[in-house]
Formats: C-alpha cells, structure tokens, sequence
C-alpha cells in the first residue's frame, strides 16, 4: 500500500550526463582548427606555402563536412543564422566585392579565401561548443603554443646550436637577415625568443591569452588548477623572454579594464553606474593624455625610440597611397601579399617587403576605405559593448537576480581589450586569430548570452523542485 509522508523529497539522484565520444572528437578537431589559426605560422614555416594552403582547405572541408549535417539534423544545435555576426560578415562580404576594383586582384582573391576559412573556424566552433568548453579549448590550444615553442627552443639552443629557417632549410654561408629566421636560438642569452610562432611579438600576444584563459579557469575552480599555476609560470618566463613592449602596456590596460569591471559588477544600482561610468570616462581620459604627453619617456622607459620603431614612416607611406582612393579603398589583402605587383617592395624593413599597415584601421583604409572602416568599427563597437554588459551583468533569466557571476564571462571583455589596444600598432585583429576572436565571441554572445544557459549548453542544471507526495 501506498505511505505518506509530511516530508519533502528531493529529486533522486542521478549519475551526471557523460560526453559521447563523438562530442569529445568534436572537441578535440576544434582544438585543432584553433590551433591552425593561433599559430597559423607555424604551420606556415614547418610544411611552406603550399603545404598551409593544403591544411587550410582540408581543415575547412572537414569542418563543413562535420557541421553542415548537424544543422540539417538540428543536432547538437540548431543553427541561430538571425544572430550572425552580420556586420562582420558585411565587411568580409565587401572584402570579396573588391576584387572588382582591387589593384592587386589576385592577392584580393587569395587571402579572401584565408579570411573565408578562418569565419568558418570561428562559426564552427561558436555552434558546437559551449562557453566553458571553448574556454577550455583556447586553454589546450595555448598550452600546445607554449609547449611547442619550450621545446623548439630548448632544441635549437642545447641541440642544432644554430637558427633555425623555415621549411628547414639550410643557412647560406655568405649569411642571412636574423629577421628571416624562425628560432634564433636566443633562449639562454638576452635576445628575444620568438617560440613555435616564428615572431617574437606574436609569441608575447599568445602568452597573454594563455594568461587571461589560465586565470580565468583558476577562478572558475577548473580541474588540476596545479597544472594551471605552473603553465602560468612558463607563460609568464616566455612573454618576458619575447620582450614586446605592446604586450607589457596590454597588461596595464587588461588590469585595468578588469578592475573597471569588477567595481561595475559591485555596484547595487543604476544610480552607482552612472557615477561609475563617469569616473571611468574621467580615468580614461586623464590615462590618454598622459601617455601622449610623456610617449617619448613611456617608450624609452621599455627601450623603444619615439618614430615607434619605424612605423611613422610606414604609416605615412600606407596614407599617401590609402587618400587616392578613399571611399572603397585599394582593394582587400590582410595580409599583404609580399610577391604582388602592388606591395613587392612598397615598403620595406631589414630588407623584408612588410606585410601589414601595423594599425588596423590605417590598414583597413588602405584596403577598403571609408565604408571598410565603418564596417569594421561597427563589428567592434557591437562586439566591445556585448562584452562589457557580458561581464559586469548579473546572469538572470528569471525571478532570480542573486545569482554568482562566471568567470568565464570575462573572457571575451578581456579578449577584446587585448585585440584593441593590439589595433593602435599592429594589424593582427583584422586577420587570422584576431579575426576569428571578433567572428567567435561576436556570434556566441548574440546566441547565448548567458553562460550555460540555451541552447546547445549541457552544463547548465535548474535547481530540482522539491516534491510532496
């Protein structure tokens, strides 16, 4: 017969929900393509051109082949095409339209495709992978970085006792540019290392994402947070190692966007926002004319000489040729491809024909104008203000509005604050990894908000109701 009870039962327990190993394999090949797209130069200097090209198209073609039944299916997601990343994709869409006025044509059409490739990547993972588990696959991506470029630098300096060329190829007697070289060797001297990425400033950039992600995990109470401490140590020795000045002023403001964030999160109400934003305005502004007013003493202080290293000559030289066209621009190449007509031997630096503007928005200028900038400017400005509100709101999607912030919710404000301010004097964030962080975090954000919560978000667990019989 039946028993009553007056006390409450609670749902019974159950054994958490296992991964399929198709999901896991999933996760691993999206490790894979983000690491294609970080160290895309790797790739680049072990297997040459034409090797990158092959792994580029299998990867992508695999990709395809993985996710475009699983929108058909609706399975593991259904795909959200009315929360795209429609700015970003218009500006990628006018990048292609250029080839129709592009003074380099060919060079329009080739890295269009790299820019193709990557939108792919980032859609890919954005659809098949959560929150925390993309943090975790930015996290093994980075520790594959950080490893790789340990061992080919404790090779090159305690086995081969000579740099290192790309492709491997031989070191010509009569000598060579340092510039070309993929490993200088420089780990147990004062010179600058520059890791399986083949450039020190990249590897610095890298060092600071694995930073960001390492802490941001610590703080989530992720798994073997012992192992998190000690790759934060060998990220730490490599990005002091690689020596870039960008990267050491990144920091400062990183720490500081964080900071703004947390106090933001603190406040109890509107009325402390406002005042919050105010002062935050009056710090900025303040922070901005100092560093102007005291650059030549900010960069002595780091070793660097007022011109920033030559790139005052490569600015104005990218203006003269960015004003005779100014509305649609010259015609789309990020990067700029050395062997066109159009930049073989333009400008050039130790010899090298250089291969970027080294600011994005002169860059962009030059490449699609006006209306190119405002593309561009729009993506940002959207992706910037998601993720400041992804950061400093409190998760609510019902009564509820004491719920605990995520860490992992100050990935993406992080992420970005890096890739803006790596926007004042490089290119980086219109192409290869900068351009798959703007596309993922974009995309993601617009179609799940909330972390855990969603779809596709099997993490996420409500509280059991409690029953009585």
């Amino acid at each position: 017969m039946a028993v009553y009870t007056k006390h409450p039962a609670a749902m019974p327990p159950a054994a958490p929900a296992r991964e399929t190993t198709r999901h896991l394999m999933v996760r691993a090949f999206s490790v894979l393509l983000l690491f294609s797209v970080f160290a895309h130069t790797a790739v680049y200097n072990l297997v040459g051109p034409v090797g990158a090209v092959i792994v580029i198209i299998v990867l992508t073609l695999a990709a395809l082949a993985i996710w475009i039944p699983a929108i058909v299916r609706g399975q593991p997601s259904v795909f959200r095409w009315r929360r795209l990343p429609w700015v970003a994709l218009a500006y990628g869409a006018l990048a292609l339209v250029s080839t129709f006025w592009s003074r380099w044509p060919g060079a329009t059409l080739l890295t269009w495709l790299l820019l193709a490739a990557v939108t792919v990547t980032a859609l890919f993972v954005a659809t098949v992978l959560t929150w925390n588990e993309i943090a975790r696959a930015l996290s093994t991506t980075m520790k594959l970085i950080l490893g790789l470029s340990l061992l080919i630098e404790l090779w090159v300096a305690l086995v081969r006792h000579e740099p290192l060329l790309p492709n491997f190829v031989e070191i010509p007697e009569s000598g060579i540019d340092p510039h070309l070289y993929w490993v200088r060797g420089n780990l147990f001297n004062d010179g600058r290392i520059q890791g399986i990425v083949g450039n020190a400033h990249s590897l610095a950039v890298m060092c600071l994402f694995a930073l960001i992600v390492f802490a941001v995990l610590f703080a989530a109470h992720a798994r073997r947070r012992t192992m998190l401490v000690l790759w934060s140590a060998l990220a730490a020795v490599l990005l002091i190692k690689a020596a870039s000045t960008t990267v050491y002023l990144s920091i400062i403001v990183v720490l500081v966007v964080l900071a703004a964030a947390l106090i933001a999160r603190a406040a109890s109400g509107p009325g402390q926002r406002r005042l919050m934003y105010a002062a935050f305005t009056a710090v900025a502004v303040i922070g901005v004319t100092a560093a102007l007013l005291l650059r030549d003493q900010l960069l002595s202080m780091f070793g660097k000489s007022g011109d920033l290293t030559g790139r005052l000559d490569i600015w104005q030289a990218v203006w003269e040729r960015a004003v005779t066209r100014p509305i649609f621009g010259n015609g789309f190449s990020s990067p700029w491809v050395p062997w066109a007509p159009g930049f073989d031997g333009w400008i050039v630096d130790h010899g090298l024909t250089v291969f970027h503007a080294h600011d994005m928005w002169l860059d962009v200028f030059l490449q699609l104008g006006v209306v190119g900038v405002v593309l561009m400017a729009l993506a940002w400005l959207a992706l910037t203000w998601r993720a400041w509100f992804f950061a400093v709101d409190r998760p609510r999607w019902d009564l509820d509005a004491k719920r605990p912030y995520s860490p992992v919710s100050l990935l993406p404000l992080l992420f970005v604050t890096v890739l803006l301010f790596e926007g004042l004097v490089e290119s980086a964030p219109i192409m290869l990894w900068g351009w798959l962080l703007l596309v993922l975090l974009s995309f993601k954000m617009k179609s799940a908000p909330l972390i855990g919560v969603g779809e596709h978000a099997p993490e996420m667990t409500t509280t059991p109701t409690r029953r009585t019989p």
